[in-house]
């Protein structure tokens, strides 16, 4: 492989979807939390072939009670002198008493549940503590209030507050909820503190919720898999192979961008960090080839946002899709993959649009770039494409009907394995104990690395846990819901307008969720507040919930909060305001595409469920709809040249038009198109001559590309 620029783990940068700068620890500090995330790792592991008889819920608290107080280690309060360290530990940047003392109390109130013993009138074990659900002690109601409290402080130190706030908002609801009127069809009749804490601490509903069950579950997983593969070397070998496909033509450097992030995303599930774990290698790449700072940005944030979307690693979120609609892992990823696809589809459509309207330079790697020349790709296939055997693994383990979780663990394995084997040939001079040692420090710093990648999620999912049981406890999903149909009948009676509109009323409002809070509880969130609204207007389980998913991760890339942006801007040197429109620029067309899978019957076959003729029908109308969209917002229309607004406005209504794929809208979007390309030839002018230092803001009047 090429002796490229190293890429940055999320860790080492401190970013991540659902997650603030965690503490860079050392000494015995870093020591001890380490041992515990490996501990925790095989707790997790071990519940895949061996669960403890007691129950998943029995595991979810002891998970939670492992996992919480490492947050408290691994993530500063931010109040100042409280994060001093200095004195305890071997660095300033280590945990403070505090963060010891918190750490201590998580454990202890956390295990409370499952302790044998008596405390006052509480405890006396698991079965003793389930039997008191709905008729609490004090001492559970104490210990649950303790346990509210400090899940929402690490949600607080691993998101900031916003997410707490929303909690809180949900909590007030629950509490102050009977003294609304009650005209009001958001009223209840109102639950007092103890039936609150029953809801978090003694049901499957809070805290012990699908969100939790599914970091525990799933999440855990496939961060250790992630952090083996980057044990490996894999995300390395993704970008050089991007590198290597695109040797030298004017939109190469922004093909390479988008392929390292899809190739990275679909083993990362993190938008931000692949971001900025491709960024730092391909940004040179982009800024050779004239790409500005923002734009760049704009790109490396897009094509990181789609890990999210990309098979076989997707967000948490859609973890949490296949179990609240009760199917298999592989069943999400099926409904994923087209979807995934066409947002790619519609970046690179815009990659190419930029590359001819802007004049970028081709760009060729050379010795200056990378200290040699790169290797071609099928030498990079040859030597290091085993990358792709575990990815390969964990469909065709499903595909044979092994779930999600073993298959996992098996492909794990399978990366570990080959990672050790590779070293073991390039470092045949070394001797068999030396190779041992590294075998075991690899296999300790993945698994524990893996759990500790995890612990953000964590925070957020039990704090997600308050928003589902107050939401189900006072039925304000549905009365919710009904405000939103409510909102929509209003404009007409006419069931496709009614349709039309909620879509639009629940996109929206999606996006403002996702403006403050992570992608995660924004599905949450969506899931039992928006999707019963589109449920109730008879739109399917699947789709309903690929769409609340789709416009959870929009917020991945919408102002003022895009993450993924922010971490590219950083990269980049761009300001991180501008980089968030050119990401939005990029991303805009595909994320209209939710809007197929709920707004008409055959939308639905993007999600891969029909007849195959079918499947492959809409995608294409619809791919042809993203392709006149990108032409819209980037100002160029292929085979033609730079397009002027009266153009641009044709072919932005012709992928409009296409999103709602039936034979008339495609021949009317045909015919929007045609009217677009006419329209730019008549209104063509010719283009001022290009700079040579910069790329000229001007058509290319031959529409030509090497």
């Amino acid at each position: 492989m090429s002796a490229r620029h190293d890429l940055a783990t999320p860790a080492e940068l401190g970013v991540d979807d659902e997650e603030r700068p965690a503490r860079i620890l050392s000494g015995w500090a870093e020591r001890f939390v380490a041992i515990c995330g490996f501990g925790i790792a095989i707790l997790v592991l071990w519940q895949v072939f061996r669960p403890l008889p007691q129950g998943s819920q029995y595991y979810l608290v002891v998970f939670l009670a492992a996992t919480l107080p490492l947050i408290f280690l691994s993530y500063r309060s931010g109040w100042g002198r409280l994060d001093r360290g200095r004195g305890l530990l071997d660095r300033d940047d280590g945990p403070a008493v505090l963060d010891w003392v918190l750490a201590a109390v998580a454990l202890a109130v956390c295990l409370y549940p499952v302790l044998p013993f008596t405390i006052g009138s509480g405890g006396g074990g698991y079965d003793a503590f389930l039997d008191r659900q709905g008729l609490l002690d004090p001492v559970d109601i104490a210990m649950g209030a303790v346990v509210l409290a400090l899940v929402l402080e690490a949600c607080r130190r691993t998101t900031g507050w916003v997410l707490p706030v929303v909690c809180g908002l949900f909590l007030a609801y629950g509490y102050y909820g009977g003294f609304l009127p009650q005209d009001w069809s958001i009223a209840h009749a109102g639950l007092d503190f103890a039936q609150i804490v029953d809801a978090l601490y003694n049901s499957g509903s809070g805290f012990y919720g699908t969100p939790l069950d599914v970091t525990a579950s799933y999440i855990a997983l496939f961060t250790i898999y992630g952090a083996v593969l980057e044990f490996s070397g894999a995300a390395r070998f993704f970008v050089d192979l991007s590198v290597a496909l695109f040797r030298r033509s004017h939109s190469a450097a922004g093909r390479t961008a988008v392929s390292s992030g899809f190739l990275l995303g679909t083993v990362s599930g993190s938008g931000t960090a692949t971001a900025v774990s491709t960024g730092a290698v391909t940004w040179p790449i982009l800024r050779r080839a004239g790409y500005r700072p923002e734009q760049a940005g704009g790109v490396l944030a897009a094509a990181g946002v789609g890990a999210i979307l990309s098979p076989p690693t997707l967000g948490v979120a859609a973890f949490i899709v296949a179990e609240y609609l009760e199917v298999s892992y592989l069943t999400v990823l099926l409904w994923a993959s087209i979807p995934t696809l066409l947002y790619y589809l519609g970046i690179l459509l815009a990659v190419e649009i930029d590359a001819r309207r802007f004049h970028s330079r081709a760009v060729a790697l050379g010795p200056d770039e990378v200290g040699e020349e790169p290797t071609p790709a099928w030498k990079l296939l040859a030597r290091f494409g085993y990358h792709f055997l575990s990815l390969i693994a964990i469909v065709v383990l499903m595909l044979l009907g092994m779930g999600a979780t073993r298959a996992v663990v098996y492909a794990t394995a399978l990366a570990f394995v080959l990672a050790v084997a590779d070293r073991a040939v390039r470092q045949r001079d070394s001797s068999s104990g030396d190779r041992l040692r590294e075998f075991a420090a690899g296999a300790f710093t993945a698994l524990s690395h893996g759990i500790r990648q995890a612990l953000p999620v964590v925070a957020v999912c039990a704090a997600a846990g308050t928003i589902t049981a107050m939401t189900t406890k006072t039925g304000l999903g549905a009365q919710l819901a009904a405000v939103l149909v409510r909102a929509a009948e209003a404009v007409s009676d006419n069931a496709t307008v009614v349709l039309a509109c909620t879509i639009v009323l629940a996109a929206v409002a999606l996006a403002l969720l996702g403006l403050a809070i992570p992608v995660t509880a924004s599905f949450v969130i969506g899931w039992v507040i928006i999707a019963p609204a589109l449920l109730t207007l008879g739109v399917s389980g699947p789709a309903t919930a690929m769409f609340v998913f789709y416009y959870s991760v929009l917020s991945e890339v919408t102002p003022p909060t895009a993450l993924a942006a922010v971490g590219a801007a950083a990269v980049t040197g761009a300001k991180p305001v501008p980089t968030m429109w050119q990401t939005l620029r990029y991303a805009l067309p595909a994320f209209l595409v939710p809007v197929v899978f709920v707004l008409t019957d055959t939308g639905e076959r993007l999600l891969g469920r029909g007849p195959i003729p079918g499947i492959v029908a809409t995608a294409a109308v619809v791919a042809l709809g993203i392709a006149a969209l990108a032409m819209a917002t980037g100002g160029w229309i292929f085979g033609v040249g730079e397009a002027r607004p009266p153009a641009r406005i044709m072919a932005g209504l012709a992928g409009l038009v296409l999103l709602y794929p039936s034979p008339v809208t495609l021949g009317l979007g045909a015919a929007l198109l045609a009217v677009a390309a006419v329209l730019t030839r008549v209104l063509r002018t010719e283009p001022a001559p290009a700079q040579a230092d910069s790329p000229a803001r001007v058509a290319d009047s031959t529409g030509g590309m090497s």
